[in-house]
C-alpha cells in the first residue's frame, strides 16, 4: 500500500500536466464549437461509436448478425450502466466522465511503466506525450481508448514488476474491452513463456498467463453461442469489413493517400503519418532492447490495427493505447534542455488541440 501511495505522489506533477494538456485541447474544442455553433457535449458524448455503446447500456446486445453492435466489446458499456445507476446525470454523461476518469487512471499507469524503466522525468515526459498525441481528444470522450490504456498500461506495470496475477486479471478485463485485448493478453503470455523455457517454474505466473486472454476469448465465445454460429464474432467483422487481410487493404490506402489522391483529405494524411511513424518507432524501440512484455504489446498492435482491412480513418484512435512507442522520443527529450522541452511538447500539444477540434467540427466521419 506505500508502495503504492508512493507511486501515485511522484506521478501527481505528470497528472497534473497530462491534465492541462487535454483541457487545452476541450477549451479550444469549446471555443471553435461557439463559433460553429456546434454543441460540445454531444460531440464528446453522443457522436459516432459512443452512440452505439450507449445502445448497448440501454437495451443490451442484438441475437443475430443484421446488428452490427456485437463487434462492439462489453466492458465499457457495462462500466456506464453501472455508475449511472447509483449517480445522477444522464448515461451519455456518465459516459464522457468514465472516460476522462479512466484517462487519469491511464495516465498514472503510463508513468508508472515509464519510471520503472527510466526514472521520474522520462515518466512525465512520456504521459505529457500520450496527453498530446494527435487524436487524443478521443481520451476525453464517450469512446472505451480510455479504459482500454488503463488496463494495458497497469497490466504492463504489473508484468514487469512481477505481479503476474494481477496482470492476468487486468489483461483479462483488456480483453473485454476491445478487440486489441488480445495484444494485451500477448503481452503477459509471452514473457511468462519465455521465463518458463529459462527454467521459471513460478505457479503465480503461469496462473497470471493463462487467465490474461480469458476475457477475449470469453467474448468471442460469447457472441458465437449467441449468433448460434462458431465464427460469429468473425462474421461480425466481416460486415464492418475488418477482416485480417495482412496489411493489403492498409497499403492500398497509404498508397492511395499519398500518390493518387490529387486533394487527400488533411485529416487522412495525420492518420497515415500516424501508422508509418508507429512503425518506425515500433523497430527503434526494438532495436534499443526494450522490455519485453512493451514490444510484444505494441507488436501485435500493431499487426492488429495495420493487418486488418476496413475502415481506414479510426487507424490512429486505434493506436492511441500504444504509449510504449512514445519512449524514445520521452527519453530524448528529458535529456533535452528546459527550453527544448517546453516548445516540443507546447508544440505537441497545441497541433493535438487543433487537429481535436478539426477531427470533431471539420472532418465528416467517425475520429
Amino acid at each position: 500500500m506505500a508502495r503504492g501511495t508512493g507511486l501515485l505522489r511522484r506521478a501527481v506533477p505528470a497528472l497534473a500536466a497530462y491534465t492541462a494538456v487535454r483541457t487545452a485541447g476541450l477549451v479550444l474544442l469549446a471555443l471553435w464549437s461557439h463559433l460553429k455553433h456546434h454543441g460540445l457535449w454531444p460531440a464528446l458524448a453522443t457522436s459516432w461509436d459512443s452512440s452505439w455503446y450507449l445502445g448497448i447500456a440501454d437495451h443490451g446486445y442484438a441475437q443475430h448478425l443484421s446488428n452490427n453492435n456485437l463487434a462492439f466489446f462489453p466492458l465499457y458499456p457495462i462500466l456506464v450502466k453501472a455508475v449511472a445507476g447509483v449517480t445522477p446525470g444522464s448515461r451519455a454523461t456518465i459516459g464522457v466522465l468514465v472516460a476522462m476518469v479512466c484517462s487519469l487512471a491511464a495516465a498514472a499507469g503510463i508513468y508508472a511503466v515509464g519510471e520503472r524503466l527510466y526514472g521520474r522525468r522520462t515518466a512525465t515526459v512520456l504521459t505529457v506525450l500520450w496527453g498530446a498525441m494527435p487524436v487524443a481528444l478521443v481520451q476525453w470522450m464517450g469512446y472505451t481508448e480510455s479504459l482500454f490504456t488503463a488496463l494495458a498500461a497497469w497490466s504492463l506495470y504489473a508484468v514487469l514488476t512481477g505481479r503476474w496475477i494481477h496482470a492476468g486479471l487486468l489483461a483479462a478485463l483488456a480483453g473485454l474491452t476491445r478487440p486489441t485485448g488480445l495484444a494485451v493478453a500477448a503481452a503477459v503470455v509471452v514473457p511468462a513463456a519465455v521465463a518458463l523455457w529459462r527454467g521459471n517454474r513460478s505457479v503465480r505466473m503461469v496462473a497470471g498467463a493463462l487467465i490474461a486472454p480469458l476475457g477475449w476469448l470469453g467474448y468471442v465465445t460469447w457472441v458465437g453461442v449467441r449468433v448460434g454460429r462458431w465464427d460469429g464474432y468473425f462474421a461480425v467483422q466481416k460486415l464492418w469489413k475488418n477482416q485480417w487481410d495482412g496489411g493489403a487493404d492498409t497499403l492500398r490506402e497509404v498508397r492511395r493517400q499519398l500518390v493518387y489522391q490529387g486533394h487527400p483529405q488533411p485529416f487522412l494524411l495525420v492518420v497515415t503519418a500516424v501508422l508509418a511513424v508507429s512503425a518506425a518507432l515500433w523497430l527503434k524501440c526494438a532495436s534499443d532492447r526494450q522490455a519485453l512484455p512493451l514490444l510484444v504489446f505494441t507488436g501485435v498492435l500493431l499487426l492488429v490495427v495495420l493487418g486488418s482491412g476496413g475502415v481506414y480513418f479510426p487507424r490512429a484512435r486505434f493506436l492511441l493505447p500504444a504509449f510504449p512507442l512514445l519512449l524514445p522520443f520521452a527519453v530524448a527529450l528529458a535529456r533535452a534542455r528546459p527550453r527544448t522541452l517546453v516548445v516540443v511538447l507546447g508544440g505537441a500539444a497545441l497541433f493535438s488541440a487543433y487537429l481535436g477540434a478539426y477531427m470533431t467540427l471539420v472532418w465528416t466521419g467517425p475520429p
